[in-house]
């Protein structure tokens, strides 16, 4: 039996091993997975907010039994943040009990204090590091949020998986963690980063799929009411709205009228609850009480004649 911290080998054994993590993956993106493993190379996943991006990271980190450093990107995000900084307290500490014991070398003081035992280890930093359980999954989520400056900081590790400390020297892992980075494509990344990824644009679902998503993601919603939710969050990304939902809100509103006892939708439920599913206020008006009714009506002809079929 292959341990669980070995890559898959083949791309089956990648839909195998994330399906054991509850993730249904299609065979683009586990090709996609499979690649970025065996050749060791960042894997760059686009598309929008609630398909499943940030998923894949924590299934692999889980099943894999490697551990997950997340880097959350968010405006101005800085070195000091996601590499590394020094502990500016514990220098100026040791600068004093230095001086007071007479030490008078400032330049033996300088290259002490600069040592490892005083580096605050970030995300990027510490996937560098050797683990136990094997090389690390970097998730690097959401890197449009982030100013383009600090793709610049990427390069160097996407590159060669290595970090410079002017002060300490280059930091490069033995081993390349396990790199995915996710981008709801609020702005578009660098060619500079994309060209040391791999790529895969993860799209909404087809039904078939989603359903199976939805049912093993929510398991206490009758199969009724997962068909129903999953027919007309489809039917809702066919609509202008400010905001599509995402497999990640189909299963949240399956788990939430599963705690409401619910058992298929009806108009006045699917108007309380609507909430779970859109979170913008311009998108639950375009819904009105008539425009739900006729939705309903039709996803329920389209169930009946799929089960007749």
């Amino acid at each position: 039996m292959a341990n669980r911290h070995d890559s898959p080998d083949s791309i089956d054994a990648v839909q195998s091993l994330m399906e054991a993590g509850d993730y249904i993956a299609d065979r683009r993106l586990a090709t996609a997975v499979f690649l970025a493993l065996r050749l060791g190379r960042p894997l760059f996943l686009e598309g929008e907010a609630g398909t499943g991006k940030t998923e894949v990271a924590r299934v692999l980190a889980d099943r894999l039994g490697r551990r997950l450093l997340r880097l959350q990107c968010y405006e101005g995000l800085d070195m000091a943040s996601a590499v590394y900084e020094w502990n500016y307290q514990r220098q100026m500490v040791e600068i004093r009990l230095a001086e007071a014991g007479g030490v008078v070398d400032r330049e033996r003081l300088a290259e002490d204090i600069f040592d490892e035992r005083f580096l605050i280890r970030r995300p990027l930093l510490q996937a560098l590091e050797p683990a136990p359980g094997g090389s690390p999954v970097l998730l690097i989520d959401e890197l449009d949020r982030t100013d383009e400056p600090f793709e610049a900081f990427l390069l160097e590790v996407l590159s060669d998986y290595q970090v410079s400390i002017p002060e300490i020297g280059p930091v490069r892992a033995e081993r390349p963690p396990v790199v995915i980075i996710t981008s709801n494509r609020t702005r578009e990344i660098h060619d500079a980063v994309k060209r040391r990824c791999l790529y895969h644009w993860v799209d909404y679902p087809d039904a078939r799929r989603e359903l199976t998503i939805v049912r093993r993601r929510a398991p206490e919603a009758a199969e009724r009411l997962s068909a129903q939710v999953v027919a007309f969050v489809q039917r809702l990304r066919e609509m202008p709205l400010y905001k599509l939902p995402g497999v990640a809100e189909a299963i949240d509103w399956s788990q939430a009228l599963a705690a409401l006892d619910r058992v298929s939708l009806d108009p006045d439920v699917v108007s309380e609850t609507l909430g779970a599913v859109l979170k913008y206020q311009e998108d639950l008006e375009r819904l009105d009480a008539r425009e739900i009714e006729t939705l309903l009506e039709q996803i329920n002809a389209e169930l009946a004649d799929a089960h007749h079929g």
